[in-house]
């Protein structure tokens, strides 16, 4: 503004000169009229005003250009944020790869207990028993579940100790990843995408996770152990895991349930929450990684690409397993009407039972202290296999949806009574479960 006061100031006094100040030293009074007359109407007023229309259109110009150059950020922040924990356990494992100081570092000072403590005092946090209650209508399908989390599913371990792969931990360390509870997070979330009955997949996780940690040391010592030829303290296991899960787990649900503000927060904020897991979750296989680097280097690729191959098998055998299973249970329960039968229940029961949880994993490994061998080569094949498991399931997920918005469409045209329809729509979902896990 006080530019253009000043430039208008300079106009106006160019523009009221007078024409006698100028006669006096020019003679000539017609050749200076024409020129005071040329500097009141044209050249200044213009182009000053041209000028100072100018700098807007310009700034506004390299405003625009500005932002479409932080345009391509805003893809990148949305992937590392919807993609946190693969991120996170990948960079953990690549950074104590490429250097192992800082990692063997921490883990002189035991910094793992303190990030094992962690990640179970934030799931206690952010476990809501609220929707518990709901998921009493469907004890039998939540039964079935439990026996095949706890019961059924750590046998196939036996399987996985005849494969002959060196070094023999990849091989233990998926063995001892098949006696683990169901995840903490990603099953309970996969089955409200899908559209299942979400009360009952979250009875599921929270009385695996919780009866995981009395039922793990006997399925370690039964299946795992002989199969090694390793004694496990059984005692000491579950008196280590009562204070590293349990202990933490219970703390965090405790300080949810007597603080209702704290609980609001946590509830309004999961995805930091999740965050935070996901960065204690990491800090394991770093510091165990950094820890066995040298062994790691000296592992073929090739052994490790076998290695996710048995993981990717190992969540496909479990898929089909549980599939099965549902599916005899429902035939012999009634058929349709079975509460096995219906579609949320079978959703529910399929996904978090053939899920397996790595936090878990990484706690028992860290307690056994090097009975099964190197806790870095135990470990890797693991976060391959949990990640492996997550990615399935959610191309699982995605084919469901795909199919029933397909059927729905199929149904509006059909001519057949609608409860004909809806009376083989749930075998239809666990049969496309079937032929994708064969696959």
């Amino acid at each position: 503004m006080l530019c253009e006061r000043s430039m208008a100031g300079t106009i106006q006094s160019l523009t009221l000169t007078t024409p006698s100040a100028v006669n006096r030293k020019f003679p000539r009074r017609k050749t200076c009229c024409l020129f005071s007359r040329s500097l009141r109407f044209n050249p200044p007023r213009r182009s000053i005003s041209t000028l100072i229309r100018s700098c807007k259109p310009s700034d506004e110009i390299h405003g625009s250009d500005l932002a479409n150059g932080l345009n391509w950020t805003k893809p990148l922040i949305n992937f590392a944020s919807d993609n946190f924990l693969p991120l996170a356990l990948t960079g953990g494992v690549a950074f104590g790869l490429a250097n192992p100081t800082l990692g063997c570092l921490a883990d002189k000072y035991h910094l793992s207990k303190f990030s094992t403590f962690g990640i179970f005092v934030v799931s206690g946090l952010t476990l809501r028993s609220d929707a518990i209650g709901a998921a009493a209508k469907a004890w039998p399908v939540g039964l079935f579940g439990l026996c095949s989390i706890l019961l059924f599913t750590p046998y196939f371990s036996r399987l996985i100790l005849l494969f002959p792969l060196q070094p023999q931990e990849f091989v233990t360390g998926l063995a001892i990843f098949t006696c683990m509870p169901t995840t903490l997070s990603s099953g309970v979330a996969l089955t409200q995408l899908a559209g299942g009955n979400t009360a009952i997949a979250l009875a599921m996780t929270v009385v695996s996770n919780m009866l995981g940690i009395l039922f793990i040391p006997f399925s370690i010592s039964k299946f795992i152990a002989d199969g090694v030829g390793v004694n496990v303290p059984t005692t000491q296991l579950l008196r280590s895991l009562l204070l590293t899960l349990l202990v933490p787990l219970i703390l965090g649900k405790v300080l949810r349930e007597s603080f209702r503000g704290l609980a609001n927060f946590v509830d309004q904020n999961r995805k930091l929450f999740s965050k935070i897991s996901a960065v204690f979750l990491s800090l394991v296989p770093w510091m165990q990684v950094s820890r066995s680097r040298s062994l790691l280097l000296m592992v073929k690729p090739s052994a490790f690409i076998v290695a996710i191959g048995m993981g990717m098998l190992l969540h496909l055998v479990l898929l089909a397993f549980n599939t099965l299973a549902i599916r005899s249970l429902s035939a012999v329960s009634g058929g349709g009407k079975s509460i096995f039968a219906e579609r949320e229940n079978a959703l529910a029961a399929l996904l978090v039972a053939s899920q397996k949880t790595l936090p878990v994993m990484v706690a028992v490994v860290e307690q056994l202290g090097g009975a099964f061998g190197e806790s870095g080569l135990l470990v890797l094949p693991c976060v391959a296999a949990h990640l492996s498991q997550i990615i399935l399931d959610s191309f699982l997920v995605n084919f469901w949806l795909r199919r029933d918005l397909s059927s729905n469409t199929v149904k509006e045209q059909d001519t057949f009574p609608s409860n004909v329809v809806l009376l083989f729509q749930p075998f239809q979902v666990l049969s496309s479960s079937s032929s994708s896990s064969s696959l």
